[in-house]
Protein backbone atom coordinates (compact mmCIF):
# COMPACT_ATOMS: atom_id res chain seq x y z
CA UNK A 1 0.00 0.00 0.00
CA UNK A 2 1.36 3.28 -0.89
CA UNK A 3 1.77 5.97 1.77
CA UNK A 4 1.09 10.18 1.06
CA UNK A 5 3.68 11.85 2.10
CA UNK A 6 3.33 13.12 5.43
CA UNK A 7 1.41 16.91 5.37
CA UNK A 8 3.80 19.63 6.85
CA UNK A 9 2.87 20.19 10.64
CA UNK A 10 6.25 22.66 10.97
CA UNK A 11 3.98 26.21 10.45
CA UNK A 12 2.05 25.09 13.30
CA UNK A 13 3.33 26.31 16.83
CA UNK A 14 5.79 28.86 14.87
CA UNK A 15 2.99 31.72 14.35
CA UNK A 16 2.98 34.67 16.91
CA UNK A 17 1.18 34.59 20.26
CA UNK A 18 -1.12 37.07 19.46
CA UNK A 19 -2.61 35.21 16.26
CA UNK A 20 -2.76 31.69 18.34
CA UNK A 21 -5.12 33.70 20.98
CA UNK A 22 -7.13 34.75 18.30
CA UNK A 23 -7.75 31.76 16.43
CA UNK A 24 -8.86 30.36 19.85
CA UNK A 25 -10.75 33.00 20.73
CA UNK A 26 -12.76 33.22 17.42
CA UNK A 27 -13.12 29.19 17.66
CA UNK A 28 -15.04 29.39 21.15
CA UNK A 29 -16.73 32.17 20.13
CA UNK A 30 -17.88 30.44 17.10
CA UNK A 31 -18.65 27.49 18.92
CA UNK A 32 -20.74 29.41 21.61
CA UNK A 33 -23.10 31.38 18.88
CA UNK A 34 -23.11 28.31 16.79
CA UNK A 35 -24.95 26.40 19.46
CA UNK A 36 -27.83 28.73 19.92
CA UNK A 37 -28.10 29.26 16.39
CA UNK A 38 -28.47 25.40 16.84
CA UNK A 39 -31.15 25.22 19.28
CA UNK A 40 -33.18 28.16 18.08
CA UNK A 41 -32.92 25.95 14.78
CA UNK A 42 -33.94 23.02 16.27
CA UNK A 43 -37.07 24.35 18.08
CA UNK A 44 -38.47 26.23 14.69
CA UNK A 45 -37.70 23.38 12.87
CA UNK A 46 -39.51 20.58 14.48
CA UNK A 47 -42.31 23.48 15.21
CA UNK A 48 -42.55 24.05 11.57
CA UNK A 49 -42.96 19.47 11.38
CA UNK A 50 -45.21 19.54 13.73
CA UNK A 51 -47.48 22.81 12.11
CA UNK A 52 -46.16 24.82 15.46
CA UNK A 53 -44.88 28.19 15.54
CA UNK A 54 -41.58 27.76 17.70
CA UNK A 55 -40.40 30.63 19.58
CA UNK A 56 -40.81 33.94 18.06
CA UNK A 57 -40.89 36.55 21.20
CA UNK A 58 -36.83 37.25 21.81
CA UNK A 59 -35.05 39.03 19.20
CA UNK A 60 -35.61 38.77 15.64
CA UNK A 61 -37.56 35.57 14.72
CA UNK A 62 -36.93 34.42 18.27
CA UNK A 63 -33.29 33.73 17.59
CA UNK A 64 -32.43 34.85 20.96
CA UNK A 65 -34.49 32.53 22.84
CA UNK A 66 -31.21 30.13 23.91
CA UNK A 67 -29.34 33.36 25.00
CA UNK A 68 -32.43 33.73 27.24
CA UNK A 69 -32.87 30.46 28.49
CA UNK A 70 -29.25 30.40 28.91
CA UNK A 71 -29.28 33.63 31.28
CA UNK A 72 -32.35 32.51 33.26
CA UNK A 73 -30.48 29.12 33.92
CA UNK A 74 -27.34 30.97 35.09
CA UNK A 75 -29.63 32.78 37.33
CA UNK A 76 -31.82 29.88 38.86
CA UNK A 77 -31.17 28.66 42.10
CA UNK A 78 -28.32 25.97 42.69
CA UNK A 79 -29.61 22.85 44.26
CA UNK A 80 -27.42 20.19 45.38
CA UNK A 81 -28.91 17.10 46.72
CA UNK A 82 -27.93 15.77 50.25
CA UNK A 83 -26.82 12.41 48.99
CA UNK A 84 -24.43 14.09 46.29
CA UNK A 85 -20.92 13.50 46.77
CA UNK A 86 -20.40 17.34 46.47
CA UNK A 87 -16.31 17.47 44.80
CA UNK A 88 -17.46 14.98 41.78
CA UNK A 89 -20.96 16.36 41.22
CA UNK A 90 -19.42 19.86 40.72
CA UNK A 91 -16.77 18.68 38.62
CA UNK A 92 -19.01 16.42 36.63
CA UNK A 93 -20.26 18.94 33.94
CA UNK A 94 -17.47 20.75 33.49
CA UNK A 95 -15.67 17.13 32.30
CA UNK A 96 -18.66 16.80 29.55
CA UNK A 97 -18.26 20.41 28.23
CA UNK A 98 -13.84 21.36 28.25
CA UNK A 99 -13.32 17.92 26.09
CA UNK A 100 -16.22 19.17 24.17
CA UNK A 101 -14.18 22.38 23.17
CA UNK A 102 -10.28 20.70 23.01
CA UNK A 103 -11.98 18.19 19.90
CA UNK A 104 -11.73 21.98 18.04
CA UNK A 105 -8.55 22.45 17.84
CA UNK A 106 -7.52 19.90 15.25
CA UNK A 107 -10.13 20.86 13.08
CA UNK A 108 -9.40 22.39 9.40
CA UNK A 109 -11.67 25.16 8.67
CA UNK A 110 -9.64 26.53 5.44
CA UNK A 111 -6.56 27.06 3.54
CA UNK A 112 -3.69 29.24 4.81
CA UNK A 113 -4.64 33.21 4.88
CA UNK A 114 -3.07 36.32 5.58
CA UNK A 115 -3.92 37.46 9.11
CA UNK A 116 -2.00 40.82 9.63
CA UNK A 117 0.74 40.27 7.89
CA UNK A 118 1.67 36.75 8.82
CA UNK A 119 0.50 33.79 6.87
CA UNK A 120 -1.53 31.33 8.61
CA UNK A 121 -3.85 28.11 8.66
CA UNK A 122 -7.47 28.55 9.43
CA UNK A 123 -6.96 25.62 12.37
CA UNK A 124 -5.36 26.19 15.33
CA UNK A 125 -3.47 23.09 15.44
CA UNK A 126 -2.59 20.28 13.91
CA UNK A 127 -0.98 16.33 14.88
CA UNK A 128 0.16 13.57 12.96
CA UNK A 129 -2.93 11.65 14.64
CA UNK A 130 -5.42 14.68 14.93
CA UNK A 131 -8.31 12.26 14.30
CA UNK A 132 -7.49 9.91 16.86
CA UNK A 133 -7.16 13.55 19.26
CA UNK A 134 -11.04 14.05 18.18
CA UNK A 135 -11.97 10.61 19.26
CA UNK A 136 -10.31 10.51 22.58
CA UNK A 137 -11.63 13.85 23.31
CA UNK A 138 -15.15 12.80 22.11
CA UNK A 139 -14.81 9.50 24.44
CA UNK A 140 -13.19 11.84 27.48
CA UNK A 141 -16.79 13.66 27.89
CA UNK A 142 -18.49 10.34 28.73
CA UNK A 143 -16.40 10.40 32.07
CA UNK A 144 -18.41 13.77 33.05
CA UNK A 145 -21.79 11.86 32.33
CA UNK A 146 -20.46 8.81 34.23
CA UNK A 147 -19.67 10.64 37.23
CA UNK A 148 -22.82 12.91 36.97
CA UNK A 149 -25.02 9.81 37.66
CA UNK A 150 -22.94 8.27 40.30
CA UNK A 151 -22.26 11.09 42.43
CA UNK A 152 -25.99 12.01 42.43
CA UNK A 153 -27.21 9.52 45.20
CA UNK A 154 -29.98 8.71 43.06
CA UNK A 155 -31.19 5.52 41.22
CA UNK A 156 -32.41 7.21 37.75
CA UNK A 157 -29.45 8.71 37.17
CA UNK A 158 -27.38 5.76 38.02
CA UNK A 159 -28.95 4.04 35.08
CA UNK A 160 -28.74 6.88 32.87
CA UNK A 161 -24.79 6.84 33.35
CA UNK A 162 -24.74 3.36 33.20
CA UNK A 163 -26.43 3.08 29.91
CA UNK A 164 -24.24 5.89 28.41
CA UNK A 165 -21.36 4.21 29.50
CA UNK A 166 -21.95 1.33 27.87
CA UNK A 167 -23.83 3.31 24.56
CA UNK A 168 -20.86 5.27 23.99
CA UNK A 169 -18.03 2.76 23.53
CA UNK A 170 -20.08 0.17 21.81
CA UNK A 171 -21.08 3.27 19.29
CA UNK A 172 -17.02 4.39 19.61
CA UNK A 173 -15.87 1.01 18.43
CA UNK A 174 -18.32 1.10 15.30
CA UNK A 175 -16.96 4.91 14.46
CA UNK A 176 -13.64 3.52 14.63
CA UNK A 177 -13.92 1.20 12.36
CA UNK A 178 -15.69 3.30 9.93
CA UNK A 179 -12.69 5.53 10.27
CA UNK A 180 -10.06 2.93 9.24
CA UNK A 181 -10.91 3.16 5.34
CA UNK A 182 -10.36 6.23 5.93
CA UNK A 183 -6.70 6.30 6.55
CA UNK A 184 -6.22 3.52 4.55
CA UNK A 185 -7.01 5.82 2.00
CA UNK A 186 -5.40 8.92 2.69
CA UNK A 187 -2.15 7.18 4.76
CA UNK A 188 -2.21 9.65 6.70
CA UNK A 189 -4.13 10.04 10.56
CA UNK A 190 -3.60 13.58 9.89
CA UNK A 191 -7.02 16.42 9.89
CA UNK A 192 -5.52 18.43 7.06
CA UNK A 193 -4.02 15.53 5.26
CA UNK A 194 -6.95 13.82 5.12
CA UNK A 195 -8.45 16.81 3.33
CA UNK A 196 -5.56 17.42 1.16
CA UNK A 197 -5.60 13.92 -0.17
CA UNK A 198 -9.45 14.87 -1.34
CA UNK A 199 -8.92 17.34 -3.41
CA UNK A 200 -9.70 14.79 -6.56
CA UNK A 201 -12.81 12.48 -4.81
CA UNK A 202 -14.25 12.74 -2.11
CA UNK A 203 -14.48 9.89 0.55
CA UNK A 204 -17.90 10.10 0.61
CA UNK A 205 -18.45 8.52 -2.70
CA UNK A 206 -15.27 6.23 -2.70
CA UNK A 207 -16.31 4.94 1.24
CA UNK A 208 -19.98 4.89 0.94
CA UNK A 209 -20.37 2.00 3.48
CA UNK A 210 -17.80 3.57 6.09
CA UNK A 211 -19.74 7.14 5.36
CA UNK A 212 -22.79 5.36 6.37
CA UNK A 213 -21.76 3.81 9.42
CA UNK A 214 -19.77 6.84 10.99
CA UNK A 215 -23.28 8.46 10.25
CA UNK A 216 -25.38 6.57 12.55
CA UNK A 217 -22.55 5.63 15.40
CA UNK A 218 -22.01 9.92 15.61
CA UNK A 219 -25.47 9.86 16.28
CA UNK A 220 -25.12 7.08 19.12
CA UNK A 221 -22.06 8.75 20.46
CA UNK A 222 -23.76 11.98 21.03
CA UNK A 223 -26.85 10.58 22.43
CA UNK A 224 -29.19 12.18 19.93
CA UNK A 225 -32.98 10.72 19.16
CA UNK A 226 -33.30 8.22 18.36
CA UNK A 227 -30.61 7.24 20.38
CA UNK A 228 -31.09 9.16 23.41
CA UNK A 229 -31.31 6.29 25.77
CA UNK A 230 -29.12 7.81 28.45
CA UNK A 231 -31.70 10.29 29.22
CA UNK A 232 -34.65 8.48 28.15
CA UNK A 233 -37.40 10.56 30.18
CA UNK A 234 -40.19 7.79 29.81
CA UNK A 235 -37.90 5.58 31.76
CA UNK A 236 -35.74 7.33 33.73
CA UNK A 237 -36.94 10.63 34.87
CA UNK A 238 -33.85 12.90 33.18
CA UNK A 239 -31.08 10.41 32.56
CA UNK A 240 -27.77 11.63 34.31
CA UNK A 241 -28.85 15.38 34.94
CA UNK A 242 -32.03 14.46 36.87
CA UNK A 243 -30.59 16.12 39.83
CA UNK A 244 -28.79 18.81 38.28
CA UNK A 245 -29.92 22.42 37.89
CA UNK A 246 -28.96 25.81 36.95
CA UNK A 247 -25.67 26.40 35.10
CA UNK A 248 -24.51 23.10 35.76
CA UNK A 249 -27.28 21.74 33.92
CA UNK A 250 -26.46 24.15 31.25
CA UNK A 251 -23.12 22.81 30.97
CA UNK A 252 -24.14 19.33 30.11
CA UNK A 253 -26.95 20.97 27.59
CA UNK A 254 -23.99 22.48 26.03
CA UNK A 255 -21.69 19.84 25.95
CA UNK A 256 -24.25 17.66 23.87
CA UNK A 257 -24.41 20.33 21.50
CA UNK A 258 -21.11 21.15 20.94
CA UNK A 259 -20.48 17.59 20.29
CA UNK A 260 -23.09 17.51 17.55
CA UNK A 261 -20.85 20.14 16.20
CA UNK A 262 -17.63 18.00 16.52
CA UNK A 263 -18.64 14.47 15.03
CA UNK A 264 -20.39 17.00 11.89
CA UNK A 265 -17.35 18.99 11.49
CA UNK A 266 -15.15 15.40 11.51
CA UNK A 267 -17.34 14.05 9.09
CA UNK A 268 -17.04 17.07 7.00
CA UNK A 269 -13.12 16.52 6.84
CA UNK A 270 -13.06 13.00 6.51
CA UNK A 271 -15.75 12.48 3.73
CA UNK A 272 -16.97 15.42 2.18
CA UNK A 273 -13.44 17.16 1.33
CA UNK A 274 -13.39 19.51 4.39
CA UNK A 275 -13.32 22.84 3.30
CA UNK A 276 -12.96 22.19 -0.41
CA UNK A 277 -15.62 23.34 -2.45
CA UNK A 278 -18.47 21.32 -3.89
CA UNK A 279 -18.99 20.51 -7.61
CA UNK A 280 -19.85 22.25 -9.55
CA UNK A 281 -18.07 25.65 -7.58
CA UNK A 282 -15.07 23.97 -7.63
CA UNK A 283 -14.27 24.33 -11.02
CA UNK A 284 -13.92 27.97 -10.16
CA UNK A 285 -10.61 28.70 -9.18
CA UNK A 286 -10.30 30.81 -6.95
CA UNK A 287 -13.07 28.44 -5.03
CA UNK A 288 -10.28 26.86 -2.91
CA UNK A 289 -8.97 29.90 -1.79
CA UNK A 290 -9.10 32.77 0.99
CA UNK A 291 -12.08 32.54 2.77
CA UNK A 292 -14.30 31.09 0.61
CA UNK A 293 -13.67 28.14 1.66
CA UNK A 294 -15.38 28.95 5.14
CA UNK A 295 -18.18 29.01 3.55
CA UNK A 296 -18.35 25.70 2.11
CA UNK A 297 -17.74 24.06 5.46
CA UNK A 298 -20.07 26.39 7.05
CA UNK A 299 -22.91 24.82 4.65
CA UNK A 300 -21.76 21.40 5.00
CA UNK A 301 -21.47 21.08 8.65
CA UNK A 302 -25.07 23.15 9.30
CA UNK A 303 -26.51 20.19 6.23
CA UNK A 304 -25.07 17.57 9.06
CA UNK A 305 -26.95 19.45 12.08
CA UNK A 306 -30.23 19.36 10.13
CA UNK A 307 -30.12 15.57 9.60
CA UNK A 308 -29.47 15.88 13.27
CA UNK A 309 -32.83 17.65 13.73
CA UNK A 310 -34.92 16.03 11.33
CA UNK A 311 -34.12 12.69 13.18
CA UNK A 312 -35.31 13.83 16.46
CA UNK A 313 -38.45 15.39 14.59
CA UNK A 314 -39.25 11.82 13.11
CA UNK A 315 -38.01 9.14 14.93
CA UNK A 316 -38.99 7.59 17.85
CA UNK A 317 -36.99 6.25 20.34
CA UNK A 318 -35.51 3.03 20.00
CA UNK A 319 -35.63 0.16 22.70
CA UNK A 320 -32.10 -0.37 24.27
CA UNK A 321 -31.89 -4.20 23.43
CA UNK A 322 -32.74 -2.99 19.95
CA UNK A 323 -29.59 -0.32 20.19
CA UNK A 324 -27.35 -2.42 21.25
CA UNK A 325 -28.08 -5.20 18.89
CA UNK A 326 -27.55 -2.60 16.12
CA UNK A 327 -24.37 -1.38 17.33
CA UNK A 328 -22.69 -5.08 18.06
CA UNK A 329 -24.58 -7.33 15.64
CA UNK A 330 -24.90 -4.69 12.54
CA UNK A 331 -22.38 -1.97 12.58
CA UNK A 332 -19.16 -3.54 13.85
CA UNK A 333 -19.38 -6.86 11.35
CA UNK A 334 -20.08 -4.99 8.55
CA UNK A 335 -17.36 -2.30 9.35
CA UNK A 336 -15.32 -5.74 9.48
CA UNK A 337 -15.74 -6.76 6.37
CA UNK A 338 -15.61 -3.78 4.53
CA UNK A 339 -12.10 -2.88 6.33
CA UNK A 340 -11.33 -6.17 5.00
CA UNK A 341 -12.50 -5.94 1.57
CA UNK A 342 -10.37 -2.14 1.39
CA UNK A 343 -7.40 -3.19 2.67
CA UNK A 344 -7.68 -5.91 -0.37
CA UNK A 345 -8.69 -3.52 -2.84
CA UNK A 346 -5.97 -1.07 -1.63
CA UNK A 347 -3.26 -4.03 -1.48
CA UNK A 348 -4.08 -4.99 -5.55
CA UNK A 349 -3.93 -1.31 -7.08
CA UNK A 350 -0.80 -1.00 -5.71
CA UNK A 351 1.14 -4.00 -5.84
CA UNK A 352 -0.60 -6.23 -8.65
CA UNK A 353 0.22 -5.16 -12.19
CA UNK A 354 -2.38 -7.49 -14.07
CA UNK A 355 -5.69 -6.83 -11.69
CA UNK A 356 -8.17 -8.35 -14.67
CA UNK A 357 -8.04 -12.09 -12.55
CA UNK A 358 -8.85 -9.99 -9.55
CA UNK A 359 -11.57 -7.77 -11.09
CA UNK A 360 -13.33 -11.55 -12.45
CA UNK A 361 -12.78 -13.51 -8.79
CA UNK A 362 -14.17 -10.43 -7.05
CA UNK A 363 -17.45 -10.17 -9.36
CA UNK A 364 -17.87 -13.80 -8.99
CA UNK A 365 -17.75 -13.57 -5.06
CA UNK A 366 -20.24 -10.43 -5.51
CA UNK A 367 -22.40 -12.78 -7.58
CA UNK A 368 -22.59 -15.87 -4.87
CA UNK A 369 -22.77 -13.10 -2.26
CA UNK A 370 -25.65 -12.05 -4.04
CA UNK A 371 -27.27 -15.54 -4.76
CA UNK A 372 -26.95 -16.75 -1.32
CA UNK A 373 -28.79 -13.40 -0.08
CA UNK A 374 -31.65 -14.04 -2.36
CA UNK A 375 -31.87 -17.66 -1.97
CA UNK A 376 -31.67 -17.41 1.38
CA UNK A 377 -30.75 -21.46 1.99
CA UNK A 378 -31.54 -21.99 5.57
CA UNK A 379 -34.48 -19.54 5.68
CA UNK A 380 -37.51 -22.11 5.69
CA UNK A 381 -36.53 -23.69 8.78
CA UNK A 382 -35.49 -20.38 10.39
CA UNK A 383 -38.85 -19.31 10.02
CA UNK A 384 -40.36 -22.39 10.74
CA UNK A 385 -38.10 -22.40 14.22
CA UNK A 386 -39.42 -18.56 14.82
CA UNK A 387 -43.06 -19.89 13.86
CA UNK A 388 -42.72 -22.89 16.81
CA UNK A 389 -40.95 -20.19 19.37
CA UNK A 390 -43.67 -17.97 18.80
CA UNK A 391 -46.76 -20.49 18.84
CA UNK A 392 -45.07 -22.34 22.24
CA UNK A 393 -44.84 -18.38 23.58
CA UNK A 394 -48.59 -17.78 22.75
CA UNK A 395 -49.11 -20.74 24.44
CA UNK A 396 -47.16 -20.34 27.49
CA UNK A 397 -48.57 -17.01 28.12
CA UNK A 398 -51.47 -16.61 30.81
CA UNK A 399 -54.95 -16.64 29.21
CA UNK A 400 -58.07 -14.70 30.37
CA UNK A 401 -58.99 -17.58 32.43
CA UNK A 402 -56.13 -17.08 35.11
CA UNK A 403 -56.60 -14.11 35.58
CA UNK A 404 -58.85 -13.23 38.95
CA UNK A 405 -61.61 -11.04 38.02
CA UNK A 406 -64.08 -10.08 40.22
CA UNK A 407 -67.13 -11.72 41.13
CA UNK A 408 -70.02 -10.54 38.85
CA UNK A 409 -73.36 -9.28 39.93
CA UNK A 410 -76.15 -11.32 39.71
CA UNK A 411 -79.30 -9.53 38.03
CA UNK A 412 -80.79 -7.96 35.04
CA UNK A 413 -77.97 -5.76 33.31
CA UNK A 414 -80.19 -3.14 32.47
CA UNK A 415 -81.82 -2.56 36.09
CA UNK A 416 -78.27 -2.87 37.91
CA UNK A 417 -77.46 0.26 35.84
CA UNK A 418 -80.26 1.94 36.27
CA UNK A 419 -79.42 1.64 39.77
CA UNK A 420 -76.04 2.52 38.99
CA UNK A 421 -77.06 5.87 37.69
CA UNK A 422 -80.07 6.49 40.45
CA UNK A 423 -82.85 6.80 37.36
CA UNK A 424 -85.92 5.33 40.28
CA UNK A 425 -84.55 2.43 41.35
CA UNK A 426 -85.34 1.66 44.74
CA UNK A 427 -83.57 -0.46 47.54
CA UNK A 428 -85.15 -3.27 49.55
CA UNK A 429 -83.69 -4.96 52.22
CA UNK A 430 -84.40 -8.39 52.56
CA UNK A 431 -82.68 -10.22 55.63
CA UNK A 432 -79.21 -8.78 55.06
CA UNK A 433 -78.80 -8.91 51.87
CA UNK A 434 -79.72 -5.79 49.46
CA UNK A 435 -81.43 -6.88 46.22
CA UNK A 436 -82.27 -3.89 43.24
CA UNK A 437 -86.00 -3.83 42.87
CA UNK A 438 -87.76 -2.83 39.64
CA UNK A 439 -90.31 0.59 39.65
CA UNK A 440 -93.21 -2.30 39.78
CA UNK A 441 -91.54 -3.38 42.83
CA UNK A 442 -90.60 -6.74 41.63
CA UNK A 443 -86.80 -8.16 42.31
CA UNK A 444 -84.47 -8.43 39.25
CA UNK A 445 -84.60 -12.25 38.85
CA UNK A 446 -87.71 -13.50 40.38
CA UNK A 447 -91.13 -12.51 41.86
CA UNK A 448 -91.49 -10.42 44.92
CA UNK A 449 -92.88 -12.62 47.88
CA UNK A 450 -96.68 -12.08 48.60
Amino acid sequence: MSVLAGPDLTGFGREPLWVTVLKTLVIFVVLMVLVLLTIWGERRIVARMQQRVGPNRTGPFGMLQGLADGIKLMLKEDIIPALADKPIYVLAPIASAIPAFLAFSVVPFGPSVSIGGHRTALQLTDLPVGVLFILACSALGVYGIILSGWSSGSTFPLLGALRSAAQVISYEVAMGLALVPVFLYSGTLSTSGIVASQHDLWYVFALPVSFGIYCVAMVGETNRAPFDLAEAETELVGGFHTEYSSIKFAMFFLAEYINMVTVSALATTLFLGGWRAPFPLSLWHGANHGWFPLIWFSGKVLVFLFVFIWLRGTLPRLRYDQFMSLGWKRLIPIGLVWIMLVAAVRTIQDHVSNTTPWVIAGLVLLVLALGLWVLDPGGAKRRKEQERDEHQRVADAPTLDAIPWPPRPVGNPRVLAGAAAGRGAVRRTSGSVDEPVDAAGATSDREAPS
